[in-house]
């Protein structure tokens, strides 16, 4: 799984528009509205690091109100989340 984070500036009239329609592209998994610089951040996850170019410059950036984006390719992915569900596996105690 490959994840890029990709910061979004968007036409501020449109930011709720934009970020449902980047929310309803395949290969986004979530899309949050952000201060500072960008307003929008969506999270795209894919199987292949070629899916990124598919999801950013081929269908995100064409979406009308998106005005620029910054993209972000994460090498790991570290979560309280993760470490919880690999600590619960059910591994007998040692006694």
């Amino acid at each position: 799984m490959v994840t890029a984070i990709v910061h979004i500036k968007a036409d501020v009239d449109r930011i709720p528009e934009v970020a449902q329609a980047i929310a309803g592209l395949a290969g986004v998994s979530e899309v949050y509205s952000i201060t500072g610089e960008f307003d929008l951040m969506a999270m795209v996850r894919v199987a292949r690091y070629e899916e990124i170019a598919e999801v950013v410059p081929g269908r995100l950036n064409k979406i009308e109100g998106v005005r620029a984006t910054d993209t972000h390719i994460a090498f790991r992915t570290y979560s309280r989340h993760d470490l919880e569900a690999a600590f619960s596996i059910g591994l007998p105690d040692a006694d």
